[in-house]
């Protein structure tokens, strides 16, 4: 024989306790519609920091030798050098402004745009 609709989580009848819900509300809390505090991704930061200083200092490197202020190998190790350089400096530049921005509350910037390591 079945059980009844009635009893399946196990408490009687007598001892459920309904209420009616309010007209005015419409079935929505005020909850729902709170934004949560952003979560900021620290290790992605850091580590856009770190791209961007490392390519900055590639590209004043690269750039000196260019010009002969560091040694007399010419072209052909500062331009490999400089190009390195830019390649680290660029992901490390872009996603700073994006925290930077995220930071000072500019309209279309969100901690959500930095990937985060946390997974």
């Amino acid at each position: 024989m079945m059980s009844s609709r009635n009893n399946l989580s196990g408490i009687p009848n007598s001892k459920v306790k309904y209420s009616k819900l309010s007209d005015t509300d419409e079935g929505y809390i005020d909850l729902q519609f709170k934004k949560s505090p952003p979560k900021i991704p620290y290790k992605a930061i850091a580590l856009a920091t770190v791209l961007f200083m490392i390519g900055t200092l590639l590209i004043l490197i690269g750039s000196l030798m260019i010009t002969g202020y560091i040694g007399n190998g010419g072209n052909e190790r500062a331009i490999p050098i400089l190009i390195i350089g830019i390649l680290v400096f660029l992901p490390g530049f872009y996603h700073l402004r994006i925290a930077y921005y995220a930071y000072k509350g500019y309209r279309g910037y969100s901690y959500d745009d930095i990937p985060d390591f946390d997974d």
